[in-house]
């Protein structure tokens, strides 16, 4: 999970961030998801499972204006800044690959953009591009003040079947997160979670069971002492 420098500076800070939630579809079994544990030691959310995720940062924002998908920009952009949407989609691939080694990309000749940074640089030199056209945005959510880290989260969508390496291998990943492994709802619901995740995949579960693309996306957010859930 990294951050700007300036982000860092400032604990205190709200900072966007971008998590994926990685469906797998083999045929045969149950649907599965990608998650991992945080270590004891993290400021944030220690010890619990969570999906791959993070801050965005500036090389996010460097990257050229991804693919995506018809309608995502403007929920993304729903209460947000408008601007902000490519870069939310480009650290959710971003975060995926150095949390877990896996590559939501296209080919590309493995050269990055100016300005996109060393992380980026890595990316590239994969041989791949990133790949949002994918991605679906299924809820957001807001850190609750008082907390060591705050983060304005969007949670996408992803389908395994996009990925341009092997769903098994996470030989590159960094380590952010142990045992990472592939769970059935089921099993991912018996894990010692954060109260967010719990809501995320409370609302998985009822777009597998029903797909409807003009479903409200959930947004978690507080004001006065209160918690809310509106939709975008």
């Amino acid at each position: 999970m990294s951050a700007s420098p300036e982000a860092a500076s400032d604990k205190s800070a709200v900072r966007d961030a971008a998590t994926v939630i990685l469906l797998r579809r083999d045929t045969g079994q149950a649907p599965r998801i990608l998650m991992g544990q945080r270590g004891a030691g993290a400021a944030f959310m220690p010890s619990k499972f969570v999906f791959p995720g993070g801050a965005v940062d500036q090389g996010d924002r460097a990257l050229p204006t991804p693919d995506l998908p018809p309608g995502l920009a403007a929920r993304l952009s729903h209460r947000a800044e408008a601007a902000l949407a490519p870069a939310l989609a480009l650290a959710a691939v971003r975060e995926l690959w150095e949390e877990t080694g896996l590559i939501l990309g296209t080919a590309s000749d493995g050269t990055a953009p100016p300005g996109a940074g060393a992380s980026w640089g890595r990316f590239f030199a994969t041989g791949r591009g990133p790949k949002t056209a994918g991605l679906d945005f299924v809820c957001r959510a807001i850190t609750p003040p008082g907390r060591p880290r705050r983060f304005d989260a969007r949670f996408f969508l992803a389908d395994a079947a996009d990925l341009a390496s092997d769903p098994d291998d996470f030989s590159d990943a960094d380590a952010e997160l142990a045992h990472l492994r592939w769970l059935t709802l089921p099993e991912a619901r018996q894990l010692d979670l954060p109260f967010i995740t719990e809501i995320v995949l409370a609302e998985l579960d009822h777009r597998l069971r029903d797909p409807d693309p003009g479903r409200p996306v959930p947004f978690f957010h507080h004001s006065g002492g209160r918690s809310f859930i509106d939709g975008l």
